[in-house]
């Protein structure tokens, strides 16, 4: 995934350039990609790339 998915790339990188370990930001990479499946599952849509979440407030 960190190959493949620019969000996923970043997160790592980001994790990676504070000084945390790898396996650390492969851990939240992982998070990541659990967090997006269930909410596709959740919401039956399919995967957007480019989704962005947009929070309503009242």
């Amino acid at each position: 995934a960190c190959k493949h998915n620019k969000g996923c790339r970043d997160i790592y990188e980001r994790i990676v350039n504070k000084g945390k370990s790898k396996k650390l930001a492969l851990i939240a990479v992982s998070n990541k990609l659990l967090k997006q499946a269930f909410a596709i599952a959740k919401s039956g849509h399919p995967y957007d790339p480019t989704f962005a979440s947009v929070l309503k407030i009242n």
